[in-house]
């Protein structure tokens, strides 16, 4: 191999069955053989390798600079947690199939999936329904907060004497601040409205800028000597235990986890999906068994203002078709798990019920399992929660920290975790259906927390749950430049379900 550009280096390290970092791709380019600099690097990789680091490549272009007829037998390092960019090979070549390797595993898998509400909306709309879902979710994170403080219902701390130290969980009704800079949270449980002081120089006021109105919270404090207030020591929120230990898998097995394919926009990477596909069938992902689809399968009909300029297909069923088609490029014997979004078609209103019958018979493709808006699929015994994550836009716009940005979307994942809750405040920026229960509170701690809506690639890790915002497979629409979106496409982080670590693959 002659000295060519990157893209063939990547070509000739896929069809080995090896990835490769950034920089070693770069490395063994501008080697003045690069045919013989691959062949060398594939030969000093440790046997279970599937990434060549810089570290790896330097080391064998360093010894073979020493001594030309040297062999390099040293172990390859352990592949850093960063993105690892792979180019789309020509359309003409065909991927080398490597499908029995994962089909041999079929028999091994375990899908199990909980909180599908599809088919048990019973909301009207009716005052009622309203009254249902907010009592219902205080009753579940109530549950979630007794246990932590002495709490008494706002109908008896009304009656207490002046001075005495009380605690209320409740439900945010309203935030303010005074003119003197103190905050006033007013706080609702099933009996009234019992507010709460926080002062300025208590450093339980860092917490307020986390408040969002119609989440459960519990204060503890110092009631007022009229009895009139409560002044705040300290807030509680749900949480997740700190000392959570989340499961993993007894096998080593992976799962991509992907969101926002968008296909019908003139903006969908269909290169980078091409590439993906490709990337599925070769043996650097053979462990790759799950994929984990977080909503937005096709761009949608009348989403946002001007859209209808930016459509590729404007007829919905027929971007449903052209989805299952590029569904069909990944492996026939991967277990798919898909939620919707708030570009397909089903409700807007979360939670949003599956797609219906028509839309599940055109996505037939490979069986794939489809479960509403959110749900927590348990893949070999690590559970997922997935949320297409609207709700995100709502956190980021009302929190004032630097730290909870689009370009961080783990951060505001982390407060709704915080919360147990996946879409707190209602009446906002995310449409909320009222349902006889609230089908959004998080009643169990998942081991991995996957969303996606904002197009960003987000990681992190919140009390050991893995953070997951997934990125996109729609470059940059006119639309979201102009709401200054900047998006992370053609991003597929790979979740190892034996040890919950996260590595991204990036196809463009």
């Amino acid at each position: 191999m002659p000295l060519e550009p990157s893209v063939r280096v990547v070509r000739e390290l896929t069809s080995r069955g090896y990835n490769a970092d950034r920089e070693a791709v770069t490395l063994l380019a501008g080697a003045d053989d690069p045919g013989a600099a691959v062949e060398r690097a594939v030969a000093a990789a440790a046997a279970d390798a599937a990434t060549l680091t810089v570290s790896d490549v330097r080391a064998v272009l360093d010894a073979h600079t020493a001594s030309s007829a040297a062999q390099t037998s040293a172990p390859a390092s352990t592949p850093p947690d960063e993105p690892t960019t792979h180019t789309d090979p020509s359309a003409t070549d065909t991927p080398p199939n490597h499908d029995g390797g994962r089909a041999a595993t079929a028999d091994a898998r375990s899908v199990e999936i909980d909180g599908d509400m599809t088919g048990a909306s019973t909301g009207t709309g009716e005052y009622q329904d309203f009254v249902s879902v907010f009592r219902d979710r205080y009753d579940r994170l109530a549950a979630q907060l007794r246990g932590r403080v002495n709490h008494r219902p706002t109908s008896a701390l009304a009656s207490m004497p002046g001075g005495s130290d009380a605690a209320i969980v409740g439900m945010v009704n309203d935030i303010r601040s005074t003119t003197s800079g103190h905050w006033r949270v007013e706080l609702e449980d099933t009996n009234g409205v019992f507010p709460v002081l926080v002062l300025k120089d208590r450093d339980v006021s860092d917490l307020v800028d986390d408040l969002l109105l119609d989440e459960v919270i519990a204060v503890s404090g110092t009631l007022a000597d009229d009895g009139t207030i409560l002044f705040a020591d300290d807030i509680y929120f749900p949480e997740v235990p700190r000392t959570y230990s989340p499961s993993t898998a007894d096998r080593s097995v992976q799962a991509a986890l992907i969101s926002d394919v968008h296909v019908g926009s003139q903006e969908f990477a269909a290169d980078a999906w091409r590439s993906f596909a490709d990337w599925l069938h070769t043996p650097a992902a053979e462990s790759v068994e799950y994929l984990l689809i977080a909503g937005d399968m096709v761009e949608g009909v009348g989403v946002y203002p001007g859209q209808d300029e930016e459509l590729d297909i404007v007829d919905i069923y027929d971007q449903y078709e052209t989805f299952a088609e590029h569904l069909k490029d990944v492996p026939g014997d991967m277990e798919i798990v898909m939620i919707p979004g708030n570009h397909d078609a089903v409700r807007l209103a979360e939670p949003q019920p599956a797609f219906d019958e028509e839309l599940r018979s055109i996505m037939r493709a490979h069986d794939a399992r489809i479960t509403s808006n959110p749900s927590t699929v348990t893949i070999d015994g690590v559970s997922v929660l997935l949320y297409h994550g609207v709700s995100l836009d709502e956190v980021i716009a009302e929190h004032p920290s630097d730290d909870v940005t689009y370009d961080d979307p783990q951060n505001a994942m982390e407060l709704l975790l915080k919360k147990r809750h996946v879409a707190p405040p209602f009446g906002g920026r995310t449409r909320l259906a009222p349902e006889a229960e609230d089908h959004l509170a998080i009643d169990t701690v998942p081991d991995v927390f996957h969303t996606g809506h904002v197009h960003k690639l987000g990681v992190g890790i919140h009390h050991n749950v893995r953070l997951v915002n997934s990125g996109c497979w729609q470059h940059q629409t006119a639309f979201q430049e102009s709401v200054n979106i900047s998006p992370d496409v053609a991003t597929a982080p790979i979740l190892d379900l034996d040890t919950l670590d996260i590595t991204v693959h990036k196809f463009s």
